[in-house]
């Protein structure tokens, strides 16, 4: 499961196993469970805070755990609406929020990143990406208008419709990420750059935070049915 480490006032969650690289951190039901109450420690913390989202090996987050959607078709539009639910708390967390994106970000999993206010990624291993077109799965709503609302418009759109596999160099380019680091230096370059805005933590963060991405927090909350999403 997802655990915490601190280093001085940021708070590093990590998306994978303690003690295991071959996780691909994929959004089971349980690991969502436990990403919330992780975040729930990290905003019960009083004093200067921000958070870095991180992980370790091949993978920073696959998205959505497709063996457990496959098993539990019925369950899949209040799945969606939990992905999407972690989606806003991430946009409207009152601490600054940094991707640590070490290995591949994948789907769902390229979309958390882009709902934190900054990302770091590798520049020498590891793809962001939107697989989706490829797959033959549909965007959500709220999906949707998080990666028009998160990425300049025509950078989306390759995204969305062509699949396109971005490396680090093309993701910086196209305004995925705003920065790259050689090696393994990901997670130190992304908590030094959160360790800078620790001081912005609090409510009035969320607030202003809740006024930027108003409309994509809107199109977000739409409850997911058969009216907005058709799968299979």
């Amino acid at each position: 499961m997802p655990y915490l480490e601190r280093d001085g006032d940021v708070f590093v969650l990590h998306l994978g196993d303690r003690d295991a690289e071959a996780t691909d951190n994929r959004f089971h039901p349980d690991r969502l469970a436990a990403i919330g109450a992780l975040l729930d420690e990290v905003e019960a913390h009083d004093g200067p805070a921000a958070l870095v989202t991180a992980a370790t090996g091949k993978f920073w987050s696959n998205g959505l755990d497709t063996d457990w959607v496959f098993a539990n078709l019925a369950e899949l539009p209040g799945y969606l609406d939990t992905v999407h639910d972690l989606y806003v708390r991430i946009l409207t967390f009152p601490a600054a929020t940094v991707a640590a994106v070490q290995g591949h970000a994948f789907g769902a999993g390229a979309m958390l990143a882009l709902a934190h206010d900054f990302r770091v990624m590798r520049a020498d291993r590891g793809f962001w990406c939107l697989p989706e077109v490829q797959l033959n799965m549909p965007f959500t709503v709220g999906m949707s208008a998080l990666v028009r609302s998160r990425l300049p418009i025509q950078t989306a759109v390759e995204a969305i419709t062509t699949g396109r596999r971005f490396g680090g160099t093309d993701a910086v380019a196209s305004g995925i990420v705003e920065q790259t680091v050689d090696g393994d230096a990901v997670l130190a370059a992304a908590v030094e750059r959160a360790a800078a805005l620790t001081g912005t933590r609090g409510k009035n963060l969320t607030t202003i935070k809740r006024g930027l991405h108003a409309p994509l927090i809107a199109a977000l909350e739409i409850r997911t049915d058969a009216s907005n999403f058709v799968f299979g």
